[in-house]
């Protein structure tokens, strides 16, 4: 990298599966920016700061396990992310880290390509940092959410945060909603044989909903076609919370169509 090339970087644990690098690269690219992004594996959040600050990051994108970890080690934040409780971007300008959340926009405008959100009910698959900004942005947009998680403390938490309906996993099956929405990793590629719920219970739920976008198709996505739901995948998600964050770090209008072109090609090339 030359010194007058901007760095990106995305942290987490793993990071491995990420396709990341390659849509935000081919948009620098593409639209000639002197920019390049990198995937960096990190244990622990505070070294995603030391890491920023010692190779001079620009922006950065925050995944599984760091994005609400991370908060404590941040200067500033957007109000959005205050209110959510955790960040997937953060932007590094005069030795400031400020964090920002793109994970809830990509989230509403991915439903929407294919249903109104206002009036409906979410069951929620998690408690994690995805899943807070899923329950954030539905919020937003006027729908309700149902939080559904294996640990009881933390769900409940999360739950009393947002002012909506707890249940335990166990309970997937008495709850019936207009979407269910996976956050979890599970089902995440190379793990892609593994689904959050059985099968059974899927037809309790006109849509189905998974934000892992690697594989394409989930586990959870293809038992839910089967099982005559309508599905949405993880990738206009993963693009659309992208394009903000490039819009965030370097004020570009991201080629949308481009970037989901990218992506399905690599996917499609890689048999999912």
């Amino acid at each position: 990298m030359n010194s007058e090339q901007q760095l990106f970087a995305l942290f987490g644990n793993p990071v491995q599966h990420s396709l990341s690098p390659l849509m935000h690269n081919a948009v620098f690219d593409t639209l000639k920016l002197d920019a390049r992004y990198i995937a960096l594996r990190v244990e622990n959040a505070r070294d995603i700061i030391v890491h920023m600050r010692r190779m001079n990051i620009t922006g950065a994108s925050i995944t599984i396990p760091h994005k609400t970890a991370l908060m404590k080690y941040l200067d500033e934040f957007t109000d959005s992310s205050r209110r959510i409780g955790a960040v997937n971007t953060v932007v590094h300008s005069d030795g400031t880290m400020k964090g920002d959340n793109t994970d809830w926009i990509g989230l509403t405008c991915a439903l929407r390509e294919s249903l109104t959100i206002t009036g409906k009910t979410f069951a929620i698959l998690g408690a994690g940092g995805a899943a807070r900004a899923v329950v954030f942005g539905i919020l937003e947009e006027g729908g309700t959410s149902v939080i559904f998680n294996r640990t009881t403390r933390k769900g409940e938490m999360m739950a009393r945060e947002f002012g909506c309906e707890f249940h335990p996993m166990e309970d997937i099956g008495k709850i019936s909603a207009d979407c269910l929405i996976n956050t979890t990793p599970v089902g995440l590629s190379p793990d892609a044989e593994r689904s959050t719920v059985s099968k059974d219970i899927l037809p309790n739920f006109a849509w189905v909903m998974d934000i892992i976008y690697n594989p394409l198709k989930t586990k959870l996505l293809q038992d839910a076609e089967e099982s005559g739901c309508s599905i949405i995948s993880g990738l206009s998600m993963f693009v659309h919370q992208g394009a903000e964050q490039l819009k965030i770090w370097m004020n570009v209008q991201p080629p949308l169509d481009f970037m989901k072109k990218v992506i399905l090609e690599k996917l499609r090339n890689e048999g999912s």
